[in-house]
Order: structure tokens, then sequence, then C-alpha cells
């Protein structure tokens, strides 16, 4: 009851996650999410209902309407906002746990980076189709992120919640898992927690459980190197308005290549998709797209850089 959990993305893991938690009973719980409803959310996340998306709410607040009816003893504060570089320190400070509800790994290594360098516990969750994965996170005690995921998959090298969907059943399995996780550590049961990464598949009816260790030789850039990359910048999406287009331009620091052919295929179900040796097209949700190979894009019907990278995380990747 003394605990304060901050939430990193109130979608489908997030929107679970909160609602286990403050039915748990936990003091303090920070929402974090720069997003609104949208009717193609309510499949999966499971606070949000259709008043939701005709009132045009950002997630974190619709959320924290509906969790102070379950529980008015638990303090919620809603916080609408991109979380970056820039801000991601100061909004896990004061947090006992940090809960990863996201979508992106750009977000997740953000995360990593904040936990180690202030010795916060987090708990890892992903899911996509069928399938999806948790994992514990104590700084010191633990592998990190980076330990086991050394790099994030390239642009494209992976489907996204628009691309390959979502099955709802995975999403309130992986959540549960993670509010496990987190009521042992929040209640001081350290030695309870799972010390390896859970996998799920429910389409394949398949459960595995792996075990992590450090990265080889202590070769962690994070945990062990302490050099943190990815608040440092040296890592992520960066974004560009381009003057008189109504355009904006993200870039991705990364040396891999997208495969067109693979992205493609992705992208096929919602319209025609062009591409040849050096660039590929597509339009959706009125707004244009032509990626390059090093999975640079310029969308046009925005000037907007922290939509378009909304877009650019929903139909690419990270």
């Amino acid at each position: 009851m003394d605990s304060h959990a901050t939430l990193c993305g109130c979608g489908a893991l997030g929107t679970v996650l909160a609602n286990t938690l403050v039915r748990a009973g936990i003091g303090h719980l920070r929402l974090i999410d720069r997003d609104f409803i949208e009717t193609n959310n309510l499949q999966r996340q499971v606070l949000f209902d259709e008043q939701d998306v005709l009132d045009n709410l950002p997630k974190a607040e619709a959320a924290a309407r509906k969790l102070r009816r379950v529980n008015s003893a638990v303090e919620i504060e809603p916080v609408v906002v991109d979380i970056d570089r820039t801000n991601i320190v100061d909004l896990v400070r004061d947090a006992d746990l940090i809960l990863d509800g996201t979508d992106n790994f750009e977000i997740r290594y953000l995360i990593n980076d904040a936990a180690v360098q202030l010795n916060k516990p987090w708990i890892y969750g992903g899911c996509i189709a069928s399938h999806g994965q948790t994992m514990t996170i104590l700084p010191g005690r633990t592998p990190c992120l980076r330990c086991v995921f050394e790099a994030a998959p390239g642009p494209g090298e992976a489907g996204t919640c628009a691309t390959a969907g979502v099955l709802g059943p995975i999403v309130n399995i992986v959540a549960s898992l993670q509010a496990a996780e987190a009521l042992k550590v929040l209640a001081g049961r350290l030695e309870q927690v799972n010390p390896g990464l859970l996998y799920v598949d429910v389409w394949d009816n398949v459960q595995r459980q792996f075990k992590v260790s450090p990265l080889g030789n202590g070769g962690c850039p994070c945990c062990k190197q302490r050099k943190f990359e990815w608040l440092e910048g040296e890592h992520g999406a960066q974004t560009t308005s381009l003057c008189g287009r109504n355009a904006v331009q993200v870039s991705q620091r990364s040396t891999s290549r997208l495969n067109f052919e693979d992205l493609a295929r992705h992208l096929q179900a919602m319209g025609p998709v062009t591409y040849n040796r050096f660039l590929l097209k597509f339009d959706i949700d009125g707004h244009q797209f032509t990626v390059f190979p090093d999975g640079r894009a310029i969308i046009k019907g925005t000037n907007d850089p922290e939509k378009a990278r909304t877009l650019y995380a929903k139909y690419i990747g990270h």
C-alpha cells in the first residue's frame, strides 16, 4: 500500500497491468502514455470502451478515470507525454518499480538504461500475434535487457501491432505474469521472482522458460560497462520536419539495412505497396510513406514529429 509504480505505456499490456495492480491496492500508480484511444484498440485494451473513443480521450486520462472508480484509495497519476531520453529518468526516478506496457524496443532500452542507472527494478513484457514474453530485471542481481537482447530488431525486421496483429488472450497472459512479478517485488519478496525469461504462444500451445545469464565476459555495455547509450542518444529514432512539405523525416541510428520484400509482406494486407531497390512506398491513414533501405522514412500528411514517430512505430517497427 505504500509502494509507487510507474507504468510506461497504457495500451494492451498496460491496461491489464494497471487494472490488476489497482485492484491489488498499490499505493501510487503513474500512468504514462502519449497516445489517444481508437476503436481498433478495444479488441485488446481492456480499460477502454466506445464512449472513450467518442470522447477522444488520451489513454492515460481515460484509464485513470476508470481506475479511480475501481479503487479510490489508490493515487492515480496520468501523464500524457511521449517518453524519450530527455524525460525518462525524471519520470521513473521516484518509483519503487518500473513496468513495461510499451509496444516498442526503443522505449524498452530507455527504461533499461534508466533502471540500471538508478538501480530500479523493472519488468519487461511484450507480445505480438499469438506469442509473448516477460522477464523481471533486478539491477545488480539479474541480467539486464541488453544482456539478453543486445540490440533492438531493425526497422521492418519484426511485425507490429498494425501489421501482425495481437490476439487478445496473449495480452492478458503476459500482463498477468508481469503483474504477479510486480506484486512479488513490491511486497519485498525478491526471492520469489522468476529468474528467467518466460515465453508463451497461445496459438501453437507452447510455454517455455529460458535461463538468462549476463552477456559473456561481463561485456554488457549497460549493466557491466555502464554505458547508457540509449539515454545518451547514440541509438533510437530522430525526426526532422521538412519545411513547406507537410512531412516529417524519421531516421533510425542503425547499421542494418531494410529488407523491402519482408516489409512489403507485413504491409500488404493494408493496401498496395510498391518498391524497388532504392525505396518503398505505401499510403495509409491519409499519410504517404516513403521508406529507404537505411530505415529512414519520409511521412507526408503531418508536420508533427511526435505523430510521425507514432506512425513509424505502428507500421514500420522499431
